[in-house]
């Protein structure tokens, strides 16, 4: 819808990296081209995901969760999103660096995947860290670590992947917005302008996100 939109600068997208990066790589056809038919403006904030487990899994640790994993490969699940999902691709990532065998059941987006998750239907998942956060305050999941380089203040006291024993682990997810790409110069700076501006402000700051601008 935005790559066909006018240039006029008011319909912009907010893109994930999936839609604006991941996208172009994983799939044959699609109906827009990144490079071609969009302007970026600014990125806007990065996510993390989090590593919970289901309560049944007697893992407290990630590598507790690596000793099981690989004392039964191929018997555990992981619930995620669409291919290429950020969700997808961390737990992908974390399963190629730890060398174990965990197997992927997708679901349509992450919010079934975590529904999954909380009805015991798979064990582990890489849901986003604000989606996730009242169901490990509520003892529904477990949370083993944050997939971020850095700890999250969404997870206070929470290591990092990396830091808990996959050294060199690390997946997060950039969101950013984009106009079409023939938007004139001057358009284009001024909404750069008032977006970081916000991005930057202190009402921004008490939001549940880490911005990045």
């Amino acid at each position: 819808l935005v790559a066909k939109a006018p240039a006029d600068g008011y319909t912009l997208l907010f893109g994930t990296a999936s839609v604006v990066a991941i996208n172009m790589v994983t799939y044959s056809k699609l109906p827009y081209d990144t490079l071609r038919d969009f302007q970026p403006l600014t990125p806007v904030m990065t996510t993390s995901t989090i590593l919970v487990v289901h309560p049944s899994i007697p893992a407290k640790s990630l590598k507790e969760l690596v000793g099981l994993a690989k004392a039964r490969p191929g018997e555990l699940n992981y619930g995620s999103g669409g291919t290429g999902s950020s969700n997808h691709l961390a737990a992908e990532l974390f399963t190629s660096m730890a060398g174990v065998n965990i197997v992927r059941i997708p679901y349509k987006g992450s919010g079934p995947a975590l529904n999954a998750l909380l009805g015991g239907h798979v064990q582990l998942a890489f849901p986003p860290a604000g989606a996730v956060s009242p169901h490990l305050k509520a003892g529904r999941l477990r949370a083993l670590a944050v997939t971020s380089a850095q700890p999250s203040s969404l997870a206070p006291g929470l290591p990092t992947v990396a830091a808990a024993g996959v050294p060199g682990y690390e997946s997060t997810s950039t969101q950013g917005v984009l106009a079409p790409a023939k938007t004139p110069g001057a358009i284009i700076e001024k909404l750069n302008q008032e977006i970081v501006r916000f991005v930057r402000s202190p009402e921004a700051k008490t939001m549940a996100f880490d911005f990045t601008c």
